[in-house]
């Protein structure tokens, strides 16, 4: 890989809502009667930064590196697999300057838990809460995601050099 001063990544998932299961975004238990079903905890803003800090770095997706065929990986906590992931950016001599995420959901109302995701997702990066944008959408009842079957994540990262 050349040797870039800033790399771009992006980053998706979805997760099918489904019942006896907690809902875990960007690290945070939300109170809800359904949580989102995965092989791990299914933390459907983490999977999205996880797959945008591999992009930008034209790595492996989270499929490949994290694949719900091991066991290893069966209910995993998320945040362990993003510490995970951006020890390996590190390793490439690159830092995060900012991240802006997207939470797509009809349902349950994310915009309370923001503030906590970001304190939880902050020092996992070693980022300022200012450096995490997240903002919580609905589909305007349109889709998977707008009857209430569905959460969805997108992410954009901006890496740094380091040094």
């Amino acid at each position: 890989m050349a040797e870039q001063q800033y790399r771009v990544g992006i980053g998706y998932d979805i997760h099918k809502l489904v019942e006896n299961r907690p809902l875990i975004i960007g690290g945070v238990e939300v109170p809800y009667d359904r949580g989102l079903l995965g092989h791990s905890d299914a933390d459907v803003l983490i999977h999205a930064i996880i797959d945008a800090l591999l992009g930008a770095l034209s790595m492996d997706d989270i499929g490949t590196m994290f694949p719900d065929t091991d066991d290893r990986f069966k209910d995993a906590d998320s945040s362990v697999l993003l510490k995970r992931v951006y020890d390996k950016v590190q390793a490439q001599g690159y830092w995060i300057n900012n991240i802006d995420c997207n939470i797509i959901a009809q349902a349950p109302k994310l915009m309370p838990y923001i503030p906590q995701m970001k304190d939880v997702l902050a020092p996992l990066l070693g980022l300022d809460t200012m450096d995490i944008s997240i903002k919580a959408k609905t589909n305007e009842e349109l889709d998977a995601v707008g009857y209430k079957l569905a959460i969805q994540a997108q992410v954009v990262v901006l890496l740094e050099r380091i040094g």
